[in-house]
């Protein structure tokens, strides 16, 4: 998969922009605030209809215009698409090949991508919900089932989290219609756990010797899945009892609380190098790597699962980087593989890594390409 040509017209500080993207490694050169990132984003949010750098999507649109529009081109081996999306006064409209398209999940995995930015040096010492939206935003380009699960999920939460406010106050209030919510949330919970879980599992084929083929070490680098609940077996039927027990348990504190404690809502996961959990043990340097390399098994994952190479995005990705580790993280990508890559210089880069890359200049909203 892959970026033929991307369209930008009043998208942060881009008045008009239409570039050509190569199927290969694709670099932006520039200082800092000229509208590197932008490129970025822009790519990302036509993949996501979401923005990774902004809560008011109003941000997005340049400012004095009233609307931005992001077109892009899509090539899936012999299939061709155009992907738009147009902001408007507050009004989001998605479109395939001219065609509105009402529902997000429709629309979703038409573009996949895999990203990394400064922001996920967070990753590891951030908190759980940042962790959890990463599962959720790569699940959901695997899994249009996921997508559609755990959004119903949200709303049943959302839903039994009312009630239980609502028994708290009323003593004469139905428990039987909250205990049939209860019923309905565990069986969503149950899908999202055991993808999650295979998701985990499925990374853990490739992360450590990713980590290893660009730092050249001998480390066993793994992810730990950790729900609020212990679940040892993800199996149907044991989760479903767990949950059931864990619900029945915890149904005085859950009512003191107004919220429901437990569920995949609260899920997390670990990065571990031999058994040393990385947000307590772990060097800038191994904490940087370890996300590059659960980025790059994600690759795996996609070709695995969907017979597809994912678009990669690389926000400033040679800072904090050895010259060897840069090299070598480029001939990792260089196959293969479409990878939009942001930088302020190229220095020490082998000129073999770059042979057949597009080389962009970017100056204050201006794309050149060399």
């Amino acid at each position: 998969m892959n970026i033929s040509k991307l369209n930008l017209i009043n998208f942060r500080n881009y008045v008009k922009l239409s570039i050509n993207l190569g199927e290969n490694i694709n670099v932006f050169i520039g200082n800092n605030a000229q509208g590197k990132t932008n490129i970025l984003e822009s790519i990302l949010f036509l993949s996501l209809t979401k923005s990774y750098r902004c809560f008011n999507e109003s941000d997005l649109v340049r400012l004095g215009a009233s609307k931005t529009i992001v077109k892009g081109r899509i090539k899936n081996n012999d299939l061709v698409k155009d992907l738009e999306i147009v902001l408007n006064d507050g009004t989001k409209s998605l479109s395939i090949n001219k065609t509105k398209i009402k529902k997000v999940s429709n629309y979703i995995a038409n573009l996949i991508v895999i990203s990394f930015t400064p922001d996920d040096m967070e990753i590891i010492k951030s908190s759980p919900s940042i962790r959890r939206n990463i599962l959720n935003i790569q699940i959901s380009q695997l899994s249009k089932v996921y997508l559609e699960t755990y959004n119903q999920y949200n709303k049943l939460l959302k839903t039994r989290n009312e009630y239980l406010k609502i028994l708290f106050t009323n003593s004469l209030a139905d428990k039987s219609y909250f205990d049939i919510i209860t019923d309905k949330l565990i069986e969503k919970a149950i899908i999202i756990y055991k993808m999650r879980k295979k998701y985990i599992d499925n990374v853990n084929l490739y992360i450590s010797e990713i980590y290893n083929d660009i730092n050249k070490s001998n480390d066993n680098l793994v992810l730990k899945y950790e729900p609020n609940i212990l679940i040892n077996d993800f199996q149907d039927d044991n989760i479903r009892d767990i949950m059931a027990k864990t619900y029945k348990k915890n149904y005085g504190k859950e009512l003191h609380n107004g919220m429901t404690l437990y569920g995949p809502h609260r899920d997390d996961f670990s990065f571990y190098i031999c058994e040393n959990n990385l947000k307590l043990f772990g060097s800038q340097g191994q904490q940087k790597l370890a996300i590059l390399a659960y980025k790059l098994a994600e690759i795996n994952i996609f070709k695995d699962e969907l017979g597809i190479t994912p678009v990669l995005l690389f926000d400033d990705i040679f800072s904090e980087l050895d010259i060897k580790k840069k090299n070598r993280l480029l001939r990792y990508i260089q196959e293969g593989i479409q990878s939009i890559i942001t930088t302020t210089d190229l220095k020490n880069i082998n000129k073999k890594n770059l042979k057949d890359a597009y080389i962009y200049e970017v100056e204050n909203g201006k794309v050149v390409r060399k």
